[in-house]
């Protein structure tokens, strides 16, 4: 970096630091025998030796570029990623392996590309994030996992709020054994970790819910393979992630991604009605797309006006990828995201860039032509529902802060077998559904779910507890989220008692993996003048229907208070709140 001025100079000058670094550089420069940059004058000049205000010009025209950007100029992960790409790091993992050894900064980067995560100092050891496109995963492949979390890992496992799973807590000597085994499974964790696009979350009750507009599944799977083959789709500007919406009453979470497919059905009748404002529409189940979402830094995503039939959408979402990844800033990771990029061009210069690469035209439509949706239900991921398929069911097991054992694992994967079709659904709220169990073994599958220690039932007030890793597995909490929302279920579960179902998002750090901004009460990881851990407590947010930005209310709550602020949190709604209010409602009111 160039190092910074000790005072201000006068305009058009340089402080010895910065001269003696500039002068440097271009030494750099003329010893690889290339330069061309301009003079003070505004004239190309072939010498490093002719200068601007005094010193040579730190630009040298000819120097290499990634997507237009200078290699001087990128952040340090752009140039990690130019030096060598981190998708042909076996041969590095092999000697890691081999010689038990944790990688150094620049490999710990590289190394996230295939899902692999060193997450000292919280655990000196490694944590695999895997991908499950479409949240869908077997039995036999949850029994793997299992078996390699008990055998090689920390003997336990996170499912994440991006319906995926994390086996955590194994040494380098294992990194080989642990990638292999996982892809022996039918599974893969490339490209779960650091700039490429996460897991493809698809509403988990896809297939069998009595109100979806259409199976989204196809369409995410499609997109995580399309992803899987394309090189270029890796080493994006930053992290990316998308969500299939089927269009139903259980949430996914869409609107809280870079790019969102809702389902939406189009009637003859909307289409007459706003003919002077569309071209090239047809009635049947469409996708809407919305763009943006990064609720970490408060914003969620847009509605475009775009209108698309699913066969389009991984040709679109490539299309639109592929747009960040020519044009997303590589020099500022804090800038890096796909909003930055649309709020630097505007909406629609984006669509306009990705219409340029696409065989078909891009057709829009009124959001008010399409039929509304159905609200979605809080809470819908828990207990019994009916499915489309008469006699079947599906069973949502909730999961305390997402953490599972193996035995738990085994008996999961047992009862999908057993009662089911060996099949199970992750969701991004941290549990699973079983789907097609029969009526003649619901009850049967309920008492099992509860002896394992699990439920598939909660009250209003601990029914959507969420939690990060914290910081017992991550380095950036400042809280041990897990634990604290354990001990908050646990406080609340015989005495808060309310009529409406609310969300509680605990996250260790302003990352928000939990997506506290999302919450009806949400806690981030903060330290207390004491040294002590502390929340910053933010009130009335939601998604979907109740879409909303939550706001810090309180400061640096010590941890240890933070289970009597939220019971009275929410006795007091229940004692102001009119007919039908929602915690937000009355929270803001």
């Amino acid at each position: 970096m160039i190092p910074p001025a000790t005072s201000h100079p006068p305009a058009g000058t340089f402080t010895p630091e910065q001269k003696e670094y500039l002068q440097g550089f271009m030494a750099g420069v003329a010893a690889s025998g290339v330069f061309v940059g301009h003079t003070a004058t505004g004239q190309l000049t072939a010498d490093p030796a002719s200068s601007v205000g005094g010193v040579p010009s730190p630009r040298n025209l000819a120097e290499p570029t990634v997507h237009g950007t200078p290699l001087s100029d990128l952040c340090k992960e752009e140039r990690w990623k130019h030096d060598e790409n981190p998708l042909d790091a076996w041969d590095r993992l092999l000697r890691h392996a081999d010689e038990d050894k944790f990688p150094d900064p620049e490999n710990t980067y590289r190394f996230k590309f295939h899902g692999l995560f060193y997450v000292a100092p919280a655990q000196d050891s490694f944590m695999l994030r895997l991908r499950v496109p479409a949240c869908e995963i077997s039995a036999g492949q949850f029994r793997g996992l299992a078996d390699l979390a008990a055998e090689l890992g920390g003997g336990y496992v996170h499912i994440t709020t991006r319906g995926n799973l994390q086996i955590r807590e194994f040494k380098p000597r294992d990194i080989i054994k642990v990638l292999t085994r996982v892809q022996e499974l039918g599974l893969t964790s490339r490209g779960s970790g650091a700039d490429n696009i996460r897991n493809i979350t698809a509403s988990p009750d896809s297939g069998f819910a009595p109100d979806e507009l259409i199976d989204v599944r196809p369409y995410a799977k499609a997109l995580h393979h399309y992803i899987l083959n394309h090189r270029d789709l890796y080493g994006l500007p930053r992290k990316f992630n998308v969500a299939f919406d089927n269009g139903g009453s259980m949430s996914v979470a869409a609107d809280t991604n870079d790019i969102g497919f809702i389902a939406v059905r189009v009637t003859d009748a909307s289409i007459s009605n706003h003919k002077s404002q569309i071209s090239n529409a047809s009635p049947g189940i469409h996708f809407r797309v919305q763009l943006g979402g990064i609720t970490g830094h408060g914003d969620f995503a847009r509605d475009t006006g775009l209108l698309i039939t699913p066969a389009q959408a991984v040709a679109v979402a490539a299309a639109m990828i592929r747009v960040f990844a020519e044009n997303g800033d590589r020099t500022n990771r804090k800038k890096a995201r796909l909003k930055y990029l649309l709020e630097k061009w505007g909406v629609e210069k984006f669509l306009d860039e990705t219409q340029r690469k696409l065989a078909f035209p891009l057709v829009r439509l009124p959001l008010a032509a399409c039929e509304l949706r159905r609200p979605v239900e809080k809470h819908s991921w828990l207990g019994a529902r009916r499915q489309s398929q008469r006699g079947l069911n599906s069973l949502g097991v909730g999961i305390p802060v997402g953490r599972l054992t193996p035995r738990q694992m085994h008996a999961l994967a047992d009862l999908a077998t057993h009662y089911g079709n060996g099949e199970l659904r992750l969701t991004v709220w941290q549990n699973l559904l079983i789907p097609n169990l029969s009526d003649a073994f619901l009850e049967t599958a309920k008492r099992a779910v509860l002896r394992m220690g699990l439920f598939h039932e909660a009250p209003p007030a601990t029914g959507g507890i969420i939690a990060c890793t914290g910081s017992q597995g991550c380095k950036y909490a400042a809280a041990d989220t897990k634990a604290h929302a354990l001990a908050l279920r646990k406080h609340l579960g015989g005495r808060v008692h309310i009529g409406a179902p609310v969300n509680i998002h605990f996250t260790g750090c302003p990352h928000s993996c939990a997506q506290h901004y999302c919450g009806d009460l949400g806690l981030v990881g903060a330290k207390h003048v004491d040294g002590s851990e502390a929340y910053h407590v933010v009130l009335g947010g939601g998604m979907d229907h109740e879409q909303g930005v939550a706001r810090e209310i309180f400061r640096t709550v010590r941890a240890t208070e933070v289970n009597d602020l939220v019971e009275k949190c929410l006795t007091t709604y229940e004692a102001k709140k009119s007919s039908g209010e929602t915690f937000c409602g009355t929270a803001l009111g």
